[in-house]
Formats: structure tokens, C-alpha cells, sequence
């Protein structure tokens, strides 16, 4: 199955595929040293119009709940002709003439109660695009909705929320969706980023990572039970990538999103052990059962009847039936350590215990082979798992020149699942290069069972990582070369086997191709040193050359070479680099022998 990889990277989710407009909606931002600078009051600015005097403050001593503890404090300490706050946005917001966007925002106030609340969307100089009001308010926490429809279209309007009167106002969970999201769901997804993944018909959806699912240090893991539920009750995180998430797009989100472009749902859960490039932790084995209990009820709250405990959260989102979850995959990315393999196992076996119809999926480490990739798959066949996760980025010389890497693996033990593969760039011979190696992939689909490339989305204004399949502004969706070649595999799926015979007829005699002509020595992208040529047939010399006379018979086609004290030395890092002895070879049968050694550079001699 080809399918599909969301991660929340380059702004993949917040200010990307999730339609929220606001950024830093409930004040929760906070730096994190070598990860983010963002603070509390990111995106967020005064209004201090006309002689207005605003002083902002972020509180947490009566918060809104236990998982949103931030809140805004706005004190004005003197009117004017506009007082409050504007929010940008991820880089402006963007909006269309005549779109209807729906605002909300949890507000109290100690004074004024009777003076309304102006929201409005303006322009970078202020002149206002749409307006409502409040008209009043209470001073405990309420929540506050309306419908701004703007009369001009630009990317880079600012949403002002101005209270009338004195005092002190109180915000949290500022939020501003377009009415216009995929599917026109509420809480809902940006409509074009949405299409252009659903497009790729994409026949599964992996999600949530990635490096951000086991995350930086255990408290940074990615827990689902944190992303379901009122966004205003979901408890947010910091992103390893380098800014913020609010998981407004959570599981839930996930799940019918699946739904709606008709793909399965292949979440990645944490095994009780952080990312090991980020100072990895791992959780003592008497604290495990919380990790258990993650993937137990995960499956509960994607299959489970409205009657148990996490299919009624569901239900009570609005989805009663049940998501038809089939897979599950634990961990990512994972060192074979033996910690590793005793929390995997018990999760395993958890999971098999109460659900056997879920296909766990395992991990074979960061790259295509060597380190823990053998001994990883060696621990998923002696333990009977249903596919094994592999992930690499490599050349695109390297996917042209291992499109047969399936054809002789093991027919017997776990299904493969290439979870994360790129060709390093996103130009048209990456494409070619992993168009090509699909062909291997699809040639083999009896035993690799699904692939997604990875990542899948890009805010050009936010890169953390390069390439990606589709790449995009606040108003722009641009799809790589490499998106199509993924459509390509994902429309026209080759589910068909057509047998064909090939017939050959051996009319090839050596006399008719002789192999004669001239020798040299080359290399690629290397520096070497050679000696000692030899060119002999039917036990004679034809030729030879040690260098000691220097290469007055030699003819250089490419790169520096130089004979010094009877050795033929290349220096440069031409690509390639080789020089053509003048001798000619008029023999059909000769062996030509010679002595190389590489000096330096990154590939070998010819």
C-alpha cells in the first residue's frame, strides 16, 4: 500500500495543515534552551491608539483549567481610541473577500461589565476589514463566539480584540477559523493542504511521527490522551523541531481525517523511551504500565463501543462508530538496547493479549543497514511481529542503484514497512531516481506491505528539513516532483499481475565485439595513487609502464595527474578523472593488471 507520513514538522500542523489562524491561542508558549524562544506573548502585541496606555501580563493564578494554565492579563490604564491586543498569526493571517471566519475566546473582566468587546480583522496600517461585538460580559471565565466576514482578500491581516471601559480584562483560547475548512468540519483542517494529501490517494496515514512521537526527554513524548477532548482542555507541548504545539489537530482530528480521504489510520506510539540523538531517558520499569495502558486505550478509543471508557470520549467528539483501527506501530526509530526489547515486549504482549487482531509493527533503527538494522529484524522475526518499520535518506544514486534490494529477502518472517525514505532533494532526477525504485518496491508488494516517503509538508517560511513532498504559504500549495511520482504509484496502484515471456536467442560471438583499444586508470571523486601497469597475452608482454620514466605516454582526459618517483598520482576530486595510455591494444584476449591505492575522497578508483 502506498500511503502517507504527517508529521509535525516545518510547521506541519500548527500554521499548516490545521486551520487555525491565531497563533499562540491560549498563552502557553514558553523557550526551551537550544529548541525555541518563543515566549508567552508570541504573535501577541499591544494596541495603544489615541492616548491609550495597555500593559500586558500572563497569569496563571485562576486559569481556565488544570491543562490550560496560561491566561492573558490586559490592564488598561488609560483609554484612547483603540486599546487592547492584536494577534499575527503564523506570518500574517490570511483571508478572502466575502469567507466567513468564526472567532472565539474565553474572556472575564473585573470592571466594566456592561462595555463591550470590539473584534475585528484589519490590515497591517489598521484600516478594518470586519468587525463585531461583544456586548457584554461577567467577570468568570465565559466563552464568546461570532463570524467575521472581511471585505478585502490579503495575507497579512491581524485579528484586534479592543474591550471598551477600564480595567482589567482576562483572555485565553483566542481562536479564528475559516468557516471553509476540509470537509467544513469544525476544528477542521486548511481545505487546499487537506485536498492536495487526500489527492495522493494515499492508503494509509502514519502519523504522529516521526522523532516528535518519542520526543525530546519523556515529558515531551507525544501522549495521545493529551490531544483529544475540548481543544481547551488539551494539554499542549513544546515541539522538538523548534516552536510549539497546541494538538488542535490530535488524534481524534487524525482519525477522522483517515475517514474522510478513505485511508487507514497507522498511528506510532512511544515505548517509554525518548529520542536517542536528544539525551535519551527511559522510564523504569515500575512506571511502564502508563505507556501500556497509552496503546491498550488508544486502541479503546478508535474501536471500542460507546459504551467503554475511552469509545464514549470518542462518541461524545461525535463519531459513535468505531475507526476500524488495524495497526499499531511502537516506537520509532529505536536502538536495539536491551531496554528496548523488554518495554517493547510488554506492550506487544499487552496488545496481543486484548486485541490479537492489531498488527503490531516494529523498528529497525535509523538507516538502511548496519547498526542495529540486522539485529532489529532478527528480534522482530524471533518475536512473530506483523512488519517491521524502515526508514532512509540516501542518494539519488543510491535508489537507482538498489532497486533489487527486496528481491531476495526473507519470504517467511515480518511484512516490510518502509515508513521514511527521500532522495535528499526535491528535483526532477530525485523523482526519476524514486519512481524507479518503486518499480523494486511494487515488484516485491508480497512482502512490503506499505510505504510512505517522508516528510510531507513544508511552510516555506518554517523549514526545519529538506526535501518535502509538498510545500506551502499561507495561501500558496506548491507539490514537488516527487509528489507526483508518489500520485502516480497511489492512483494507478499495480494490483494487476500481467505474465510476460521473454524470449532470447544466444547469437553473440566475441569476434564480433572485440575488446581493443586503449587502457588508462580514473577515478571518481577521489584521489589515487597507480603503478605498475601490465598488459599481457598468451603468457607474453605486450606492454607496461612503472612510472619511472615518467607519462610522457599517457594522455590526460580529466583531472591532474602527475608521475613523481615511479608513481601515477591523481589529486583532484573530478568526477570523473582518467587519463588513457597510448599503447593500443590490438589483442582480443589480453589481461591488464595494475597496481591502485586511494589516497583520499569520498568514492574509489576506475
Amino acid at each position: 500500500m502506498i500511503g502517507a507520513f504527517f508529521e509535525d514538522i516545518n510547521y506541519g500542523a500548527d500554521g499548516g495543515l490545521y486551520a487555525e489562524l491565531v497563533q499562540n491561542r491560549s498563552f502557553e508558549y514558553y523557550a526551551v534552551t537550544g529548541y525555541t524562544n518563543q515566549g508567552p506573548l508570541t504573535a501577541w502585541t499591544t494596541v495603544q491608539e489615541g492616548g491609550a496606555q495597555v500593559t500586558l501580563a500572563v497569569e496563571n493564578q485562576a486559569p481556565l483549567n488544570s491543562s490550560n494554565t496560561n491566561y492573558l492579563k490586559v490592564a488598561i490604564n488609560q483609554t484612547g481610541t483603540a486599546t487592547g491586543v492584536y494577534n499575527s498569526g503564523f506570518n500574517g493571517i490570511a483571508v478572502k473577500h466575502g469567507d466567513k471566519y468564526d472567532y472565539s475566546l474565553y474572556l472575564k473582566r473585573d470592571a466594566d461589565l456592561d462595555k463591550p468587546v470590539i473584534i475585528q480583522l484589519r490590515n497591517a496600517v489598521s484600516g478594518v476589514l470586519a468587525t463585531d461585538t461583544i456586548k457584554a460580559t461577567s467577570h468568570q471565565w465565559q466563552r464568546y463566539v461570532g463570524v467575521l466576514t472581511p471585505k478585502l482578500t490579503i495575507t497579512d491581516a491581524r485579528l484586534y480584540i479592543l474591550p471598551q471601559g477600564s480595567g482589567n480584562v482576562y483572555l485565553d483560547m483566542v481562536s479564528l477559523f475559516p468557516q471553509k475548512t476540509f470537509k467544513n468540519r469544525k476544528n477542521g483542517l486548511r481545505a487546499d493542504l487537506a485536498q492536495a494529501i487526500a489527492d495522493l490517494k494515499p492508503q494509509f496515514l502514519r502519523f504522529p511521527g516521526g522523532c516528535v512521537s518519542h520526543g525530546r526527554g519523556l515529558a515531551n513524548a507525544y501522549r495521545w490522551k493529551h490531544t483529544v477532548g475540548d481543544v481547551a482542555q488539551r494539554k499542549p507541548n513544546w515541539n522538538l523541531w523548534g516552536y510549539h504545539q497546541t494538538y488542535g489537530l490530535g488524534f481524534y482530528e487524525y482519525f477522522q481525517y483517515c475517514e474522510d480521504i478513505n485511508c487507514k489510520p497507522l498511528p506510532v506510539l512511544p515505548v517509554g523511551i525518548s529520542c536517542q540523538f536528544r539525551n535519551r531517558e527511559i522510564a523504569p520499569m515500575n512506571q511502564m504500565q502508563e505507556w501500556v495502558d497509552d496503546a491498550l486505550d488508544l486502541i479503546e478509543f478508535a474501536n471500542g463501543d460507546s459504551s467503554t471508557t475511552w469509545g464514549k470520549v470518542r462518541a461524545s467528539m461525535g463519531h459513535p462508530a468505531p475507526f476500524n483501527l488495524e495497526y499499531l506501530c511502537l516506537g520509532n526509530e529505536e536502538d536495539d538496547i536491551p531496554e528496548f526489547r523488554e518495554r517493547f515486549m510488554l506492550i506487544t504482549n499487552a496488545v496481543r493479549a486484548k486485541y490479537p487482531a492489531i498488527k503490531v509493527i516494529g523498528t529497525s533503527g535509523t538507516d538502511d543497514t548496519g547498526g542495529y538494522y540486522h539485529s532489529l529484524w532478527e528480534f522482530s522475526r524471533a518475536n512473530n511481529l506483523d512488519a517491521v518499520d524502515e526508514h532512509y535518506y540516501n542518494s539519488p544514486d543510491w535508489f537507482l542503484n538498489n532497486n533489487q534490494r527486496y528481491d531476495h529477502f526473507d519470504r517467511h518472517g515480518p511484512k516490510v514497512f518502509i515508513g521514511e525514505y527521500a532522495s535528499q532533494d526535491d528535483r526532477l532526477y530525485n523523482a526519476i531516481a524514486e519512481a524507479a525504485y518503486l518499480t523494486g518496491v511494487e515488484r516485491n508488494a508480497d512482502i512490503i506491505e506499505l510505504t510512505c516517503y517522508a516528510p510531507l509538508l513544508c511552510n516555506e517560511q518554517n523549514n526545519q528539513w529538506n526535501p518535502d513532498l509538498i510545500r506551502f504559504d499561507n495561501t500558496r500549495v506548491v507539490k514537488t516532483a516527487s509528489y507526483y511520482v508518489q500520485q502516480l504509484y497511489g492512483v494507478n496502484a499495480g494490483d494487476v499481475y500481467l505474465p510476460s515471456t521473454i524470449t532470447y536467442t544466444d547469437a553473440y560471438t566475441p569476434a564480433d565485439s572485440p575488446f581493443t583499444g586503449n587502457v588508462g586508470v580514473g577515478s571518481w571523486n577521489t584521489q589515487a595513487d597507480f603503478d605498475d601497469l601490465t598488459l599481457t597475452a598468451n603468457n607474453t608482454t605486450l606492454a607496461s609502464d612503472d612510472f619511472s620514466a615518467g607519462s610522457a605516454n599517457w594522455l590526460v582526459s580529466a583531472g591532474t595527474f602527475n608521475a613523481t618517483g615511479g608513481i601515477y598520482t591523481q589529486s583532484s576530486s573530478a568526477q570523473p578523472a582518467y587519463s588513457i595510455f597510448q599503447t593500443a591494444v590490438t589483442q582480443d584476449t589480453y589481461t591488464y593488471t595494475v597496481k591502485a591505492r586511494k589516497t583520499g575522497g569520498a568514492e574509489g578508483f576506475l
